[in-house]
């Protein structure tokens, strides 16, 4: 997963309370290779006002998780997972009734927090959001980091409008696909770039007009150049200031990821940098949850109905069982995901 969570600093890992029930969870035994990612039964989290108790039923797999499992975050929990689909199994606060179906994202997921490789985890309830639909769990297990952050940032920060030409940079990841495949089904028209020419294909059957080998001056050879509505950089620091000036009067650039590494920009002054006119904004999926950004506040029950209806296709490139995550993580860290990797409790 491309979207930013957290800088790397020094690691530590958080322990949950002892609470006399235990369940099966997926521990990090330290930090480092696939072998610290282990099985074992550990305590089963308590209710508690304010947070909801989820009974996992699938979730997605990130490349935030493999940092953690490496110790390159600042934080990991004993258990890790950032995202998750399943069934509300206790809520004192009665914000969601039990047996409802629920997705939960970021609220401290993995980090300070236990996360989502397990049969249970608890969150806040501002991370929790109704998901009612009868698909099945592998794919509303692919909803909720990438296409959560993918809504937010096309529709809320870019306000994008069928019609508009969007560019989509970096979006043969799994988040700049689902990216492509939401800006498609609004009626945008989508230029989409890949570092390899071998992936133009896919770009073009998702939907995009056309394909772009990334380049670090598109601005200077795009042949929309000054009149592009929006672009969605997951590149990062590396290509933002080109992403701003290939837009429009009024258009605007959206930097969410950090494909191209988390270098800063060497002496950036906007004042001599910036074209007049365009706006820059910035969407961290880290903030589900905080003040002005509850996860209920995107509508994952209407891109699910999306899905179900055919005019979304959100369909998982691969589906392990929970004793497969050491496989996952390897496809991962190989560069051979191909897309969203989900991981379902129970055969389907």
């Amino acid at each position: 997963m491309s979207t930013i969570s957290s800088p790397p600093t020094t690691p530590t890992v958080v322990r949950e309370k002892d609470t006399g029930e235990t369940m099966r969870a997926i521990v990090l035994d330290g930090f480092g290779s696939l072998d610290r990612l282990v099985y074992t039964d550990i305590p089963k989290p308590l209710p508690k006002d304010g947070e909801v108790v989820i009974k996992v039923k699938g979730f997605g797999i990130n490349h935030a998780e493999m940092h953690m499992r490496r110790g390159e975050w600042a934080e990991a929990a004993e258990v890790s997972g950032i995202e998750c689909v399943g069934v509300v199994e206790a809520c004192p606060g009665g914000e969601f009734p039990v047996g409802a179906k629920v997705a939960a994202l970021m609220g401290g997921l993995g980090r300070t927090i236990n996360g989502s490789y397990a049969e249970y985890t608890r969150v806040r309830a501002a991370n929790v959001a109704l998901i009612d639909s009868d698909l099945p769990w592998s794919q509303l297990a692919a909803l909720p980091e990438t296409f959560a952050t993918a809504w937010t940032c096309l529709f809320r920060n870019l306000d994008l409008q069928a019609g508009q030409t969007v560019v989509i940079r970096g979006a043969t990841s799994s988040f700049g696909q689902a990216a492509v495949k939401m800006a498609v089904a609004a009626g945008a028209r989508v230029i989409a770039t890949s570092r390899s020419q071998e992936r133009f294909g896919l770009l073009e059957r998702l939907g995009a007009v056309r394909a772009e080998v990334e380049r670090r001056d598109m601005a200077a050879t795009i042949a929309e150049a000054k009149h592009i509505d929006a672009v969605l950089d997951l590149v990062g620091n590396s290509t933002i200031l080109d992403s701003l000036d290939m837009l429009r009067r009024g258009g605007a650039a959206c930097l969410a990821g950090w494909l191209g590494g988390l270098a800063p920009i060497a002496d950036f002054n906007p004042l001599l940098r910036m074209a007049s006119g365009v706006n820059l904004n910035f969407f961290g999926s880290f903030v589900f949850g905080t003040p002005g950004f509850p996860l209920s506040d995107v509508p994952l029950a209407d891109i699910a109905r999306q899905v179900a209806d055919g005019e979304l296709d959100a369909a998982p490139s691969h589906v392990f069982g929970f004793d497969e995550i050491r496989q996952a993580h390897q496809l991962m860290e190989a560069g051979q995901a191909g897309g969203k990797m989900v991981v379902v409790m129970d055969p389907e």
